[in-house]
């Protein structure tokens, strides 16, 4: 919260959902609101994605950007940068910003993020959601997160509306968010692969996913064989070498 209200630029409003707390957070929710405007709401919810729901709900703005409890803002100027890169790219339908992960020694370390938002990458990996800045009115048009889910509804989002829908975001270097990493997403990975498996069964054709679990594994490892040109080089001889010799069996 403190990372909230120290922003340079105020154009935004501030929502915050509270799952009925009994640890004095409704009290410190009490004193911020005393720094600046905040829209809250203390009562009890059925997880992380029902929270998130509520807050789609109460806000207003062009704009949103989930931060999680547990997580901060980069620095003070966070809002303005991201506005600032929205208007640079005509106000794209979702814009992507830069996470940094922290440790437990309280070392921030900077995620790797690129601009490959293809099926394939979806299949193994994922949009930085506290990162990224979502057009409220694409819940409208594509629904809200799917509450039946503890951990990967935000992949699922993503993963119908960028992939199955062809929304393109757009990604800056803009540096947005300190990511908590003790959160349940993070702590508990046998259940996040469970419920990953759960949503590509459910969104993805099985003739298309059989390809994927069958193929995955090699289009990556020759991807990472093309990034080294010498590499690539020796493989594309022994493909040859291979295709002559069966050639003449």
């Amino acid at each position: 919260m403190e990372s909230v209200c120290s922003q340079t630029c105020k154009d935004f409003e501030y929502i915050v959902i509270d799952g009925a707390s009994s640890d004095g957070s409704v009290d410190v929710i009490k004193e911020y609101a005393l720094r600046m405007p905040i829209n809250w709401v203390s009562e009890r919810d059925t997880g992380i994605f029902n929270a998130m729901n509520k807050g789609i709900g109460r806000a207003t703005g062009q704009y949103l950007h989930f931060l999680n409890s547990g997580d901060a803002l980069f620095d003070s100027g966070v809002v303005g940068n991201m506005l600032k890169k929205a208007d640079e790219n005509n106000d794209p339908n979702i814009l992507v910003g830069q996470l940094y992960a922290l440790g437990r020694d309280g070392s921030a370390r900077k995620t790797e993020t690129n601009d490959d938002f293809s099926l394939l990458r979806f299949y193994v990996n994922f949009i930085p959601h506290p990162s990224t800045y979502i057009k409220r009115s694409l819940f409208a048009e594509y629904g809200l997160y799917d509450e039946k889910y503890r951990i990967v509804s935000d992949w699922k989002w993503f993963l119908q509306v960028v992939v199955m829908n062809g929304v393109k975001p757009v990604l800056t270097d803009a540096d947005v968010v300190l990511f908590d990493t003790t959160g349940v997403s993070e702590t508990n990975p046998e259940l996040d692969a469970r419920e990953r498996r759960m949503v590509l069964e459910e969104v993805i054709p099985p003739a298309i996913l059989e390809n994927y679990d069958s193929y995955s594994n090699v289009i990556f490892m020759m991807q990472h064989i093309r990034s080294r040109k010498w590499a690539y080089k020796m493989v594309k001889y022994l493909d040859k070498f291979l295709y002559l010799i069966e050639g003449r069996k």
